[in-house]
């Protein structure tokens, strides 16, 4: 049997009649850029993040790297981001001249470390970047507490996080939290598109407006460029495209969480995997499946030869890779992220993940781990 780790084509073949009407509609009008179906998703996806603003932009990075240039942070600035994550978000800090500081994470949510945060706040800290990675929120009400202490930014890394709840207080959607909430549209996200694609959320107007021309060249009208902008805006197409899945998303996220409580049923006496755990603050919808394990290497091995498709996110945290090796970080300085990235493993994971397609991923993995 084969199992990819990702099917994007039994999700196409669900939606696949509508998207066709929907990128057909675009090509009769011909508003490729910025047209109708982007401003209608711009409002729908606000509306379901529960945020007055959204703003549609060609790539998540895109989201967090404009986010910091509409705040103002830059050249002399620090920016404090979660060791284990995508390096997209460290990118989009230095690419607006800030220096982003590693913070470690917790071993069990994979998510930043509320603790380690405080530690690494200097004078020139402006902003801190939560991610909420594999599909769970951070803890972001102390993140939000140490921010009013010490007035700095909260800008939310949402690409992998789509429709999860925080559940402390009054619920609230991944995003909907911080200054900002940044999405990304990648097409093997929850909500992916069939290209590159993301988004801004905000309640504030001042940087809804510009954020809005900072995407669009830094211009008031077609040929008046009032600030340096650069060319970042959300394609109309794959607005259609997200308009069309965004209906399916709360379903979709809603089957992963199936296909995770059949994975935890399978494996939970399996001894030597830790399974992925759920943290109280927030729900899970299961962008990534990650387990942990000793002998991760073997495994990857054994998994792939019996046709698995598996992942290892992410083998290098992020000071140990080379582009950053001019922070001054050296190895042994984030433990919990260098012992989490030796051993994890990410499992097939997508709505459509059949059962027994899970039974034969976990029957292969007790071959070698038992």
């Amino acid at each position: 049997m084969k199992v990819p780790f990702i099917d994007l084509h039994k999700q196409q073949a669900v939606v696949e009649k509508e998207i066709n009407a929907a990128i057909k509609k675009v090509l009769r009008r011909g508003d490729y850029i910025l047209g109708e179906e982007e401003k209608l998703f711009e409002r729908e996806f606000g509306a379901y993040c529960g945020k007055r603003y959204a703003i549609g932009l060609n790539s998540g990075t895109d989201a967090l790297f404009l986010s910091l240039v509409s705040l103002g942070i830059g050249l002399g600035d620090e920016v404090i981001v979660p060791v284990f994550t995508f390096i997209a978000t460290a990118f989009a800090v230095s690419c607006a001249g800030a220096k982003p500081v590693f913070a470690d994470i917790d071993a069990k949510t994979f998510n930043i470390d509320v603790a380690k945060i405080e530690q690494a706040i200097t004078r020139k800290t402006k902003a801190i970047i939560p991610v909420h990675l594999f599909g769970q929120l951070a803890d972001m009400q102390p993140i939000m507490k140490l921010a009013r202490k010490y007035k700095l930014k909260v800008i939310e890394d949402a690409c992998q996080s789509h429709g999860a709840l925080y559940l402390k207080g009054k619920a609230a959607k991944s995003g909907a939290i911080g200054d900002f909430g940044c999405f990304s549209f990648y097409p093997t996200k929850n909500l992916g598109g069939v290209g590159d694609g993301g988004l801004v959320v905000t309640n504030d107007k001042t940087l809804n407006d510009k954020l809005r021309r900072l995407r669009d060249c830094g211009r008031k009208s077609k040929y008046a460029h009032v600030i340096l902008g650069y060319n970042s805006r959300l394609d109309t197409l794959q607005a259609a495209v997200l308009r069309v899945k965004l209906r399916y998303l709360d379903k979709w996220n809603k089957m992963r969480r199936a296909a995770a409580v059949e994975y935890d049923r399978l494996l939970k006496d399996v001894p030597g995997v830790v399974l992925p755990y759920t943290a109280r603050c927030s729900s899970h919808i299961y962008h990534i499946y990650a387990v942990r394990v000793k002998n991760r290497d073997k495994l990857v091995e054994h998994l792939k030869a019996s046709g698995i498709g598996v992942m290892v996110n992410y083998p290098i945290p992020l000071h140990l890779q080379e582009v950053y090796k001019g922070l001054g970080y050296k190895k042994g300085d984030f433990p919990q992220a260098e012992q989490v990235s030796k051993e994890i493993i990410s499992l097939p994971m997508h709505p459509y993940l059949a059962k027994r397609e899970i039974k034969y991923v976990v029957e292969k993995i007790k071959e070698v781990v038992h």
